[in-house]
């Protein structure tokens, strides 16, 4: 599995670690919600470990942000909150699991196996589909047409962002925060992105999926959806 861990707690996370990397597992973490949001956005996971009590963002309000952004990933809440209306404020918020603290690793481990034995639909691959593109959640290999797409890491992960979005907009600020977290560089890189994007997904193909919205940012969908631009 590659899972994201978004926990304050250096402890427990260098514990998350030392345990799921000597079971062959890749991980990631974050010390806090922004960042946390950041990476979730910018990488694909199979699933994500989200304590509660996170500073600057806490973990309902980035549950909340992941679902309204139209990111599925399977997400584990944890935390030390054990009464029965934090348990359903954490399901509410779009959680798919509840672990309270303390608990056993090992326990950890097959609730996130579950969680993503069942959203991968018993071993299948995840796959974002819009039209004829496709994108492997997995292989991270994107085809249009059956032909296979040759992208950059950072167009790959403005595509991944356009296609869970999709049909809907998604703006400047967020595609740049996907890339560069806070810290976007000086000048627009992000339209130069996007123009080597658009070069690998809509250069050969007549249809062209990717719009840009004047003063907003951009979309990915069929021309005949409403409100696709040029």
């Amino acid at each position: 599995m590659r899972l994201l861990v978004i926990e304050d707690n250096r402890n427990l996370v260098a514990n998350i670690f030392e345990y799921f990397e000597a079971r062959g597992h890749l991980l990631d973490a974050a010390p806090d919600g922004p960042n946390g949001l950041h990476l979730a956005g910018a990488q694909a996971y199979d699933a994500i470990v989200l304590d509660w009590m996170l500073p600057r963002l806490d973990g309902p309000e980035v549950l909340r942000r992941l679902r309204d952004a139209g990111n599925d990933v399977p997400v584990l809440m944890l935390t030390a909150r054990d009464e029965l209306p934090d348990k359903i404020a954490g399901f509410r918020a779009g959680a798919d699991d509840y672990l309270t603290k303390p608990f056993a690793l090992p326990e950890l481990e097959v609730r996130l196996e579950a969680l993503v034995h069942r959203a991968t639909g018993h071993g299948r691959r995840r796959v974002l589909e819009v039209a004829d593109l496709r994108l492997d959640l997995a292989t991270l290999e994107a085809t249009r047409g059956g032909r296979v797409l040759h992208l950059y890491p950072a167009c790959r992960k403005l595509l991944e962002v356009l296609m869970r979005a999709s049909p809907a907009a998604v703006t400047r600020e967020r595609l740049e925060h996907a890339l560069w977290g806070d810290e976007p560089p000086d000048g627009d890189m992000l339209r130069s992105h996007v123009y080597e994007l658009r070069r690998s997904v809509d250069g050969p193909f007549a249809v062209k999926l990717i719009h840009t919205l004047p003063r907003v940012g951009y979309r990915m969908a069929m021309p005949t959806e409403e409100g696709a631009d040029g």
